[in-house]
């Protein structure tokens, strides 16, 4: 008997933390909404910064994106976002719930993709979720299996790795926004990338968790042979903003890699036991001295 009630105790606490987790969503969606209806009204910017604001994002980047679908012509409102993980932090939930919009998420872990699929976001809202482990050579597949106009509203690139390489392989799509990330310790002064692996993992890659992904001017140098315009980049300094050339306006407007770029003070290094290190500054770069990176105007292997 007092295993019983024990059991029915641990059954009415856990709905009651459930309950307490979805009346919270309710409430931070509704204070996002808010936030919405400010950016509405504002115009000239300075740079992204001044419209940050965090719902579901790992950083400001929803009050980005929410300035953006509000001051550029989108027809067709769908999204694709890879490297979500269980999709709790990410840059297009705010848009699906929000403004709902349809949209792609892919992630290389099923649990993660399993976890989505059980929320009620999911059922409520146009979203297909899949797990698969992306590569230049299967991503079009991949975009193409939703089979969502190429004019899609926004595409997120954040896989941590392969990231030049996945967007130097995408023609199925002509994204109006496109969010790349960046490795702001590779700087802008050369535009290289790691070199392309098929299987690449950030973790395991090296120890430190920061030999990853490319440098802005190489992403920005790739975004202009697409035809976008860099418009600058979130404070965090890891997402950097492009738009298709023939929708800026007089709102939206491009910036130069020089004035638009910014260095990131995430502390996210790692030791060699996989603790967090709390390294800052030029020391981050120091761990990944010496590794190699992919020079895309030499076309050659170079070191870091």
């Amino acid at each position: 008997m007092n295993i019983r009630r024990a059991i029915n105790n641990l059954i009415m606490s856990y709905n009651s933390i459930k309950k307490h987790q979805r009346n919270l969503e309710i409430q931070t969606l509704l204070i996002g909404k808010l936030f919405v209806n400010y950016l509405k009204i504002i115009d000239n910017i300075d740079s992204l910064s001044d419209v940050e604001f965090k719902v579901f994002s790992q950083f400001g980047d929803d009050g980005i994106i929410q300035w953006l679908i509000n001051k550029l012509q989108i027809p067709n409102e769908t999204f694709i976002e890879f490297g979500v993980e269980d999709y709790q932090e990410s840059n297009t939930r705010f848009l699906l719930m929000n403004n709902n919009w349809s949209g792609l998420v892919i992630d290389s872990s099923n649990s993660n993709i399993q976890r989505i699929k059980k929320s009620e976001y999911f059922w409520k809202h146009e979203l297909t979720a899949i797990n698969d482990f992306i590569t230049a050579e299967n991503i079009n597949e991949l975009i193409a299996s939703v089979k969502f106009n190429a004019d899609i509203g926004i595409l997120h690139i954040d896989l941590d790795g392969n990231d030049y390489w996945i967007w130097r392989a995408i023609n199925t799509i002509n994204p109006i926004v496109v969010i790349l990330e960046y490795n702001s310790l590779f700087g802008i002064d050369r535009k290289i990338t790691i070199p392309y692996e098929k299987k690449f993992v950030r973790e395991k890659a090296h120890f430190s968790n920061l030999y990853f992904g490319s440098s802005l001017s190489a992403l920005y140098d790739l975004s202009r042979q697409k035809g976008y315009s860099f418009i600058g980049c979130n404070s965090a300094g890891n997402n950097a903003y492009f738009i298709r050339d023939e929708m800026l306006n007089e709102y939206v407007k491009p910036i130069s890699l020089e004035k638009g770029f910014v260095a990131s003070k995430v502390r996210e290094c790692r030791d060699k036991n996989g603790k967090l290190s709390y390294l800052s500054g030029n020391d981050r770069l120091l761990k990944i001295k010496g590794l190699p990176v992919y020079n895309i105007d030499t076309k050659r292997i170079e070191k870091i």
